[in-house]
């Protein structure tokens, strides 16, 4: 158990979320679901899982003060900003090396921030069964949830073979990784049973990740170099960070390389998953009124339905007469939507940034 480490990605923007959600504080920072930050959440989950000095959260400077208010009982120093957004590849070879250098034979998770998950049994169960199988032989261990509709939005992936059980868990190797498909691509997905949604929790060994960046992305791989002898050196991170940064290279782990490595095994979900990808998601988590409405804040919403209402600040919002609306209010901004356009937030956000003073709003 000692060799075992957690990395929390807590680096996302929350665009969708808009415009609760803020680039100094978005969705992992907010209660969009319970009475706590998403973020506190998933740290609360993995706590009894390991010390709490082998849990990492990796975050970007912009969000590193309101991170830091959060990881209460996490030292300080496990809490790493990123300069600028190298997506997830560069994230998870900073997460590699920052646990080389405090235990070379570390096998570590990697998990988002943001995720709602309330089987925490189940959880903790998976999570054990993952860290069993990388320790168990040179593999990259991905945790894939059973579809439970033919989602669109999502990654999938392709179950091989049945290779070992862990915990009575099953693993089998992965046969693909599918990008997001098309409606009826992911009916027959669904129809098949052998594919799972891409969550993004993976757990494997330091010397697998290293391995895998050498061979599959040998240019990013250089930069990472930089930071694995700077934390051997015991040198300062940030200003070795702030120069390697900007020369890595962007690209998703997934591209960079799990669709790449042969290596690969998944393990079916047991627990809950919801990952909260946009405003309509909150609605599955409240209990409606009588006609499908979910109001959180001072809200009055008559003869209409199918609604979620959100308002900050005592300010009273009342919806008459519509219905599968999203209204959201906050201090400064207010956002109102039909449900169904709720993916083309990100869209609208280009029009904000444009205004004269488009940062005070994002």
């Amino acid at each position: 158990m000692s060799h075992r480490f957690i990395v929390i990605i807590a680096g996302g923007k929350g665009e969708r979320f808009w415009p609760q959600s803020r680039a100094a504080k978005p969705k992992h920072l907010l209660p969009v679901v319970g009475s706590k930050p998403l973020l506190t959440q998933t740290i609360e989950r993995v706590k009894p899982l390991v010390p709490a000095k082998n849990i990492f959260v990796i975050t970007s400077s912009v969000q590193e003060k309101a991170v830091r208010a959060v990881c209460k009982g996490i030292p300080a120093a496990n809490v790493i900003a990123e300069p600028m957004g190298r997506d997830t590849a560069a994230a998870v070879g900073l997460a590699a090396a920052l646990v080389s250098s405090r235990d070379p034979q570390g096998v570590f998770a990697v998990l988002p921030a943001d995720h709602v998950i309330h089987d925490n049994k189940a959880y903790a169960g998976d999570l054990g069964a993952a860290f069993a199988a990388a320790e168990a032989a040179p593999v990259m261990v991905t945790i894939g949830i059973p579809p439970t509709e033919a989602a669109t939005g999502f990654g999938y992936i392709q179950r091989g073979e049945k290779w070992k059980s862990f915990n009575r868990r099953q693993v089998s190797r992965v046969k693909r990784f599918v990008e997001k498909p098309k409606l009826e691509v992911a009916k027959g997905y669904l129809a098949s049973g052998d594919y799972l949604w891409n969550a993004g929790m993976f757990v494997w060994s330091v010397s697998v990740v290293e391995m895998a960046l050498a061979q599959h992305a040998p240019g990013l791989d250089v930069g990472l170099k930089t930071i694995r002898a700077a934390l051997a050196k015991k040198r300062l991170l940030a200003g070795v960070l702030k120069k390697v940064y900007p020369k890595l290279e962007k690209i998703s782990v997934d591209y960079a390389l799990l669709e790449k490595a042969t290596n690969v095994v998944v393990l079916p979900a047991s627990f809950d998953w919801d990952d909260v990808g946009a405003w309509p998601a909150v609605c599955k988590h409240f209990t409606p009124d009588a006609t499908g409405n979910v109001a959180r804040g001072l809200a009055i919403i008559e003869q209409g339905g199918g609604n979620l209402v959100f308002s900050e600040g005592g300010h009273l919002v009342t919806v008459l007469g519509l219905d599968d609306l999203i209204v959201v209010h906050t201090a400064d901004a207010t956002l109102i939507c039909p449900k169904s356009r709720a993916q083309d937030i990100k869209a609208l956000i280009k029009r904000v940034e444009a205004l004269p003073r488009g940062a005070k709003w994002l």
